[in-house]
Formats: C-alpha cells, sequence, structure tokens
C-alpha cells in the first residue's frame, strides 16, 4: 500500500477503505509514516473531511493502537465522562463524587490542560499531595474500594492518538469535527469504560463556536460509541461565558468544594447536576431523568457528595484542610480588583478572552512543558444579566507577577459588554443527544 496514494485520495475527497486506516493508524504507531505525510493528509482531512464510517474507522483503529483497559472484573456498570473543554469548567470534581456516592463505579482518564481551556488533572494536582499518576492495579484497587479514581493518561494507551494529535497541534489541523471525534473516542474506548458522557461546549469558549458544528460533533461520537459497544450520551452546553466564578486551578478546586456544600453558583450546580443525573441513566441505576436527578440532589444534601470526594482525594494521598478559607490550597501573592468604567446591563462575557487571560498569568499552558502556577486565576464577579455601576469591580485578578497586572485588567475589561438594556438570558443547556 502506498501512503501517497492515501494523501492523494483524501486530497480528492475521496474516502478510504478501512485497510487504508489500519494501515495509516500502523504507520502513526511505529514511525514508519513521517511527519510530513501525516501532516498532509491531516490537511487533507481538515479540508475535505472524512464521512461517518471512515471516523468511526479511524476512531476504532487508533483506539486498539495501543493497549486496552479491561475493567470487566469491576462490578456495575463503569461510567466515563468528558468534556470538549471549556473555561472555569470544574463540572468533573463536583460529579464524580455525586455519581460515585450513587453506587456508579466512575473510571476517569484525564488530559494536561493546553491553550486556553483547562485540564481537569491539572486541577486536581493543585491539590497538595494528590498523585495524578497512578500504577493500573493501583488504579482498579481504588475504583473497587472508593468507586471512582482519575489518573493521568500515561503507558501506552492510543499511542497513534498521541502522535496524531502533537502534529495536528503544530499544523493548524486541530479544528476538524472527524479528528476531534476519532481522537476523544479513541482514548474512551481504550480506557474501558462501558459508558460515556459527553459534555460539548459551544460558544466564545470552547473549540466549538456554533451549536450546528457541536451537533456534528456529539453525533459523530455517539455514533462511535455505539458501534464499539459503548452506550453514550452527549450534552451539548453554553461557554460563551466561564462557567461559575472561578477560573484557575485551585480556585476552581475551591469552588467545586463549595459546591458540593451547596454554596456553588448556579450555573456550575445546574450543569453539574444534569451531567451527573445522564451518569446515572448510563450506570443504569435509573431509567427516568427525574428520579436519577431526585438521588443526586439527596446525596448533594445529605453531604455525601462531599464525603465521597474526600474519600477520593485522599485515596489518592491529596489533603485538604476544611478549617482554613482555601482549604489548604494555593494562594497568588497579589489581588487586584477590574473596575467598570461603564453602567448598565452586561449582555456579553467572552470567555476565550478570559480563558487567555488566566493563561497569561500562568494558569494555563500553551506548550506541554510548560509549567503551571496553580494559585493564579480570576475571580469573577459579574457575570451576563447583572447589572453595574461605574466603579463597580467586575471580576479580581489572582497572580503573582507585578508586571503582568497592566495588560490582564485591560484584557479582563474588553471581555465585557455592557448595555443600557438587559438582554435575554441564553440557556445554559442547548440540547441533548442519545
Amino acid at each position: 500500500m502506498n501512503f501517497q496514494d492515501i494523501i492523494r485520495k483524501k486530497r480528492d475527497g475521496r474516502s478510504l477503505s478501512e485497510d487504508e486506516i489500519k494501515y495509516l493508524v500502523k504507520g502513526i504507531s511505529d514511525g514508519s509514516l513521517p511527519d510530513y505525510q501525516v501532516s498532509a493528509w491531516a490537511m487533507a482531512v481538515y479540508f475535505q473531511g472524512m464521512d461517518d464510517r471512515e471516523t468511526r474507522d479511524l476512531a476504532m483503529a487508533m483506539a486498539y493502537s495501543g493497549d486496552v483497559v479491561d475493567l470487566s472484573f469491576i462490578p456495575g456498570v463503569k461510567v466515563d465522562k468528558h468534556s470538549t473543554g471549556g473555561v472555569g469548567d470544574k463540572t468533573t470534581l463536583v460529579v464524580i463524587p455525586l455519581v460515585a456516592a450513587a453506587g456508579i463505579p466512575v473510571v476517569k482518564m484525564s488530559g494536561r490542560g493546553l491553550g486556553h481551556t483547562g485540564g481537569t488533572v491539572d486541577k486536581y494536582a493543585s491539590i497538595p499531595g494528590f498523585q495524578v499518576e497512578r500504577g493500573f492495579a493501583e488504579f482498579i484497587r481504588q475504583v473497587q474500594q472508593v468507586g471512582a479514581a482519575v489518573i493521568s493518561q500515561s503507558g501506552n494507551l492510543v499511542p497513534a492518538d498521541k502522535k496524531l494529535y502533537a502534529i495536528r497541534d503544530v499544523t493548524a489541523t486541530v479544528e476538524s469535527i472527524p479528528l476531534i471525534a476519532s481522537s476523544i473516542m479513541s482514548k474512551k474506548i481504550a480506557s474501558g469504560a462501558d459508558s460515556i458522557l459527553l459534555d460539548v461546549k459551544v460558544g466564545s469558549g470552547a473549540f466549538m463556536k456554533e451549536q450546528q458544528e457541536a451537533e456534528k460533533l456529539a453525533r459523530a461520537m455517539v455514533e462511535i460509541g455505539k458501534r464499539a459497544g459503548r452506550q453514550a450520551i452527549a450534552v451539548l452546553s453554553a461557554m460563551e461565558q466561564p462557567l461559575g466564578r472561578m477560573v484557575g486551578n485551585s480556585l476552581e478546586v475551591k469552588e467545586a468544594v463549595e459546591t458540593l456544600q451547596g454554596r456553588g453558583p448556579d450555573d456550575l450546580l445546574e450543569l453539574s447536576m444534569v451531567l451527573a443525573s445522564y451518569m446515572l441513566i448510563l450506570g443504569r441505576k435509573y431509567s427516568s431523568l427525574d428520579e436519577a436527578r431526585c438521588c443526586i440532589r439527596n446525596i448533594l444534601d445529605s453531604g455525601q457528595g462531599l464525603a465521597k470526594f474526600q474519600e477520593l482525594i485522599e485515596a489518592q494521598g491529596g489533603r485538604l484542610n476544611y478549617n482554613q478559607k482555601s482549604y489548604g490550597l494555593a494562594e497568588a501573592s497579589i489581588k487586584r480588583e477590574v473596575i467598570t468604567q461603564e453602567g448598565g446591563y452586561i449582555s456579553g462575557l467572552n470567555a476565550y478572552m478570559i480563558g487567555h487571560t488566566a493563561m497569561m498569568l500562568g494558569a494555563g499552558r500553551e506548550r506541554l512543558e510548560d509549567r503551571i502556577d496553580y494559585s493564579v486565576g480570576i475571580e469573577i464577579l459579574k457575570k451576563c444579566g447583572d447589572f453595574v455601576c461605574p466603579g463597580d469591580v467586575l471580576a479580581v485578578l489572582h497572580l503573582n507577577c507585578e508586571n503582568k497586572i497592566e495588560a490582564a485588567c485591560r484584557q479582563i475589561a474588553l471581555a465585557y459588554e455592557i448595555n443600557p438594556e438587559q438582554s435575554e438570558k441564553k440557556p445554559l443547556i442547548l440540547e441533548v443527544i442519545s
């Protein structure tokens, strides 16, 4: 088989056979295909796309390009959760203990953040002592004992995807629905969960800016799961403005803990309730969304969710002090208020600009090898629909470097859109695809 012919075939908009895709994936995995040819193929896919069958074949080939986790000896239906990435999205920290407390085993292998969206592993790693690197035997034992575990993706899982993603990242081919869908689902299939809950973000702070594109991605991932024998549900949620009020690793952990105590922001609580409820349905505990939601509400109100969160943290070596205001999490040395000069209603809050500012302060990475400052971030005091007067505080910067203050304040102020008339409130949950 000639790889140049495969590039030409996709360049001309024709479909690749299953054997051609397997040949491609094998060549990426073992390094026999040079990066420049893989780059050319990725760019051809970016412009020509892939049909549903090709996308499924690519996901399955990558899923089995390395090790595949076998969780069959853990009792029950194992459920995983994935978010396509947003700003202030700390739902995993809230949802996992709620679902685990309901008796559904949760297996979560997460990646580190890259760009303006935060990574779940980085949030957990900001907890003192928390171990995100765990051996497979430890991982399984913890799920059996605690009901949940969260670790970073490591070892020889989906090696083809790791190499292909690195190439996509430097060739401007990340934003391709077939490549995104196959990348996400190959990891989920290889991770061994029986059912998968997908939180697909839509808006300025998400990879998918338009709902129509997000729907295509969600349907592609649900279909891949179906072919692999996994049940999947996709929830489309709005990411025009940050989720919750905290952006930055330690700040987001603090907000998640407060949410599990019943003191979190309404949007974070609502999305967490929805996602957790669908995970109970995927875990076959309930068939009715109302019954599942009632169960999650009871777990939250009774404190069982917080107790399970603490159990998970301790099982992985983490330490939190609930007698301290910040629970023993890292705190930045400088706090600076961002003041508005205008009055009116906040009609827009650009999530991308907020996320990019947090990254500039040190909360995120431009490259995977960049070091993260867990203590820095942004505390958002005013969001869409709020009324402000000149002199009101829009947000508070948490940072450790004074020379970043001026640029960060300017960018936060630009992220806000203020109008004299109040605009219609937009829904948080846009669609559910199963």
